[in-house]
Parts: structure tokens; sequence; C-alpha cells
């Protein structure tokens, strides 16, 4: 029985380290190039990445911070500042720092000079905001996205390196609740809008 144990977690801490000398490395999907796009809304390209941790440079518009290249962070700044012509007051920080957790539903953070909305919100999600999720015990970065489409008690978001085996769409049910919308995943922090 040990000996069983043993070789099970062998196993499972060998396949961990594969994958993360593979994200290191950087190339999970040899059927894309890294910088390759793969997707786009309102005509703003998604590129894939290859590993999360991926880095490839970093890139700034006209002295405007944008990201690393090709992180989810550099794609929907990319998209606010293409889009909206928006520049965040503070450039930097991982996804997760997006969401201020001291600011009140529908409240302005400063930070990104954007409308913030807790997830259960009063308002519902938009076309165009900026998703936040949390930190988890394998992405301690979070992860941030934008809303492409809000379709009944369904929303389809865009991203950028979601992860190897991740599409760069991915839905999730919408619902409302006591006057509160509610997106059901569990990692989601709330969104982010123009004012």
């Amino acid at each position: 029985m040990k000996k069983k144990i043993a070789f099970i977690l062998i196993l499972i801490f060998s396949v961990l380290g594969i994958v993360f000398f593979m994200n290191k490395k950087g190339d999970f999907n040899p059927t894309h190039t890294i910088g390759e796009a793969i997707d786009s809304l309102n005509h703003i390209n998604v590129y894939y990445n290859g590993g999360v941790n991926n880095v490839q440079s970093r890139n700034t518009i006209d002295g405007y911070n944008i990201g690393l290249e090709y992180q989810c962070v550099e794609f929907v700044k990319r998209y606010y500042y293409k889009n909206y012509n928006h520049k965040m007051p503070d450039s930097y920080g991982h996804a997760f720092t997006f969401f201020d957790t001291n600011i009140t539903d529908g409240k302005l953070n400063t930070q990104r000079n954007l409308l913030q909305f807790t997830n259960p919100s009063k308002s519902k999600p938009q076309e165009g905001d900026l998703i936040v999720s949390g930190a988890t015990t394998f992405n301690s970065y979070g992860h941030v996205a934008i809303i492409a489409s809000v379709i009944n008690d369904e929303i389809e978001i865009i991203q950028q390196n979601a992860g190897p085996f991740s599409s760069t769409r991915e839905k999730f049910q919408l619902t409302k609740e006591s006057n509160h919308w509610m997106i059901e995943n569990k990692r989601t922090l709330g969104w982010l809008r123009m004012k």
C-alpha cells in the first residue's frame, strides 16, 4: 500500500514538474507561434502566449505602459487604449490588483479610472466591461479579460493567456437575485467599466 501511494505521489509530482518546466519554457502548443493573432474583438487582436508565465517584452504605445507581452493584462489595457482611448492612472500591477476590494459597488476605482462593480452587483455586466478574477494556488497573479457579449443569462469573455489548454473565449452563467447580478464563477471578483 505504501509503495502504491509513493508511486502515485511521484507520478503526480512528475507531471506537475513537466507542466511547470514547459510553462516556464513557454511553448505548450506547437500549432501556434508565440505572438500569433488567434482571436480579436473590435479589430483588437488576442495573441498566443505559449505558457502562462512566458514573457516576451514590455509593450508601450506612445510612452504608455500597456503591459508584458502577451499576458492577460496586456490585452485588456491595449483593448481599452485602442477602443476607448483610455489610459489608466496606474499602468502597472498584476491582474488581481485591477479590482480594489475597498471600493463600494458602482464607485470609481481611481487607480484604473473606471467604475468598479462587485460580484454580485446592482449593475448588470455589459459588453466591453473588464472582468477581474482573483489569484489561485496555481496562479498568484489573477486574471483579467473583456466581456465580449451579454445575452440574457450568459456572458462570454475574450481573454489572452488563459492557459495552455484554454480557449480565448469562455462563457459564464449570469443570474439575478434580489436585484443583484451575479457572474457564476467563484474566481470573479467583479468588473470595471468606462465612466
